[in-house]
């Protein structure tokens, strides 16, 4: 009973004075705006921490990503190269950069493919080493040549691209020899990965092994031969 009316008497005496009730509400007004100042700071902070940053490819998504109708700087890496792994800062501030420059007409997005896991799209761009760069705009492709450094990359996107020779049609990764060059990459490791199946999971004899390999090969082969062989025949009846 004592505390209770201690607390009543101060409460009466708070309402009382007028200037201690103003100070109250002064300082629930300043606590209020420097609470929404930290919300709002806080937010502008993870809008900048989340800012988008360099896009992995896959051979899932390589030929979705690319059309969109932007243009793409792709870079192809291996996880064991030295050079790529110093790199990887610097290529991170390109796409940094690259991104957040949402007014140019020519918009170009960042991204790095695995070459070292992605075999086929390594191949489809005839890539010898790593890292090697390639700005793709639609079907046309050039690849870069010049110092590795941020500023020339990011030059390189978006202002003298037009100077660097761009990759025949036929021999890019788009024509006809690219996709040769992938589709034999992607059944070579295939036939890699049914040969170690068969040896190392099924328990055959490696020459055994390699007898079913190539007996499949060879119905397969025939398979097409005759297939190919009736669409040719029956274009040649209707001419």
């Amino acid at each position: 009973m004592a505390i209770t009316n201690t607390s009543a008497t101060m409460n009466e005496t708070i309402r009382s004075l007028p200037f201690l009730r103003r100070m109250t509400s002064a300082s629930f007004l300043i606590f209020t705006i420097l609470l929404s100042w930290n919300n709002w700071t806080g937010i502008q902070l993870v809008k900048a921490e989340t800012a988008p940053g360099v896009i992995q490819l896959t051979a899932k998504n390589f030929d979705k990503s690319l059309s969109d109708g932007n243009a793409w700087l792709i870079e192809f890496y291996a996880p064991w190269c030295s050079h790529c792994t110093r790199f990887a800062p610097s290529y991170e501030a390109v796409a940094q950069q690259l991104h957040s420059e949402k007014n140019k007409k020519h918009k170009v997005k960042v991204a790095k493919v695995d070459g070292a896991a992605e075999r086929a799209l390594a191949s489809r761009f005839s890539v010898k080493g790593f890292p090697t760069f390639f700005l793709v705009d639609g079907w046309t492709v050039r690849e870069f040549h010049g110092h590795r450094s941020q500023e020339n990359l990011i030059k390189f996107a978006t202002e003298s691209y037009e100077e660097a020779e761009v990759i025949p049609f036929l021999f890019g990764p788009f024509g006809p020899m690219g996709q040769l060059r992938s589709f034999l990459m992607r059944s070579g490791t295939w036939v890699v990965g049914l040969y170690e199946n068969l040896t190392k999971e099924r328990g055959l004899a490696p020459l055994f092994a390699m007898a079913v390999l190539c007996f499949g090969g060879l119905v397969v082969g025939l398979t097409m031969i005759v297939v190919l062989g009736v669409v040719m025949m029956s274009k040649m009846k209707q001419d």
